[in-house]
């Protein structure tokens, strides 16, 4: 039995590791940011539909949960164009620590959503995150644009997760995910042909672009999703969500022995660092300790 838990253990923690490594193949990867989302979420979507056809999942669903996946996939559309945008103009550390701030988006979103009572710890918290973005704001000032689109990256992603949980009860993991990304493929289609910027050059992408968005999307993307589903009948939710915060910190990791990011930022910088890891850490803490009490009492 504990060999079965360590192993459900070790890959979280190797999904998690391959998720820090995305933002360090969008930097790598030459394409600029449109290029990047629009062939990354192609090539996902295509391994995703022979992962469906494989696994015989029934691609027919309500027609209402056909249009509020539409509405999700639009988020998402979003949220991979300003996360990836984020890294174009500043760098992957920069864009790791703004997108950190998620964890106080959730803790808006998420009671609005569920018609929930908003935790006072986790205001306080957010207002603590808030304090160390300004710290490294005032700091990093040429970093300006990274760090506001790592934020709208962060609070796009904090939307189409609460949405998901509401739609996950009712759809199978692997249709949600189909049905988001190919609405986003699609709208990010139609945006793209009305700025004109479907050209030869735009099809054009080089040795480095070409390898990195291929890892960027079977592994990066649709493994980990896959695995993710499967760990979630192991390991709780409270878990896998702690753990998938470590996801900054093994980003800014990479990005120190990839690219050397740790001479382009001050010390202050890890320092606002620091206090945003703190923070989300003791929310999770916090959050644990209210459930269990709400379980007590129940």
């Amino acid at each position: 039995m504990f060999k079965k838990v360590n192993t459900h253990f070790l890959l979280l923690h190797i999904i998690v590791f391959i998720w820090g490594f995305s933002p360090i193949l969008g930097r790598y990867i030459t394409a600029n940011a449109w290029q990047l989302v629009w062939f990354r979420i192609l090539l996902t979507i295509a391994a995703m539909y022979v992962y469906l056809i494989v696994t015989k999942h029934e691609f027919r669903i309500p027609m209402h949960y056909f249009w509020k996946l539409c509405g999700v996939g639009l988020i998402i559309m979003v949220h991979w164009l300003a996360f990836y945008g984020a890294i174009k103009v500043s760098n992957v550390s920069v864009t790791m620590v703004a997108f950190s701030t998620g964890t106080l988006f959730s803790s808006i979103i998420e009671p609005l959503l569920y018609r929930r009572r908003v935790r006072l710890y986790e205001v306080i918290i957010g207002l603590v995150i808030i304090a160390a973005i300004a710290l490294i704001f005032s700091i990093e000032t040429q970093y300006w644009l990274g760090i506001c689109l790592g934020i709208a990256a962060a609070f796009t992603s904090s939307l189409f997760g609460v949405f998901n949980g509401l739609l996950a009860p009712h759809l199978k993991p692997g249709i949600i995910s189909f049905y988001e990304l190919s609405a986003a493929f699609v709208g990010l289609t139609i945006f793209i042909a009305l700025k004109n910027d479907f050209n030869s050059s735009f099809f054009h992408l080089d040795h480095a672009s070409i390898i990195g968005l291929l890892l960027l999307s079977l592994v990066c993307t649709v493994f980990p999703f896959i695995t993710s589903v499967n760990l979630a009948k192991h390991i709780s939710p409270y878990t896998i969500v702690l753990t998938v915060n470590l996801e900054t910190v093994y980003g800014i990791v990479w990005a120190i022995l990839f690219f050397n990011e740790n001479r382009e930022l001050n010390p202050e910088f890890y320092l606002g660092v620091l206090i945003i890891l703190f923070a989300i850490f003791l929310n999770s803490y916090l959050r644990k300790i209210s459930d269990r009490r709400r379980e007590k009492v129940s």
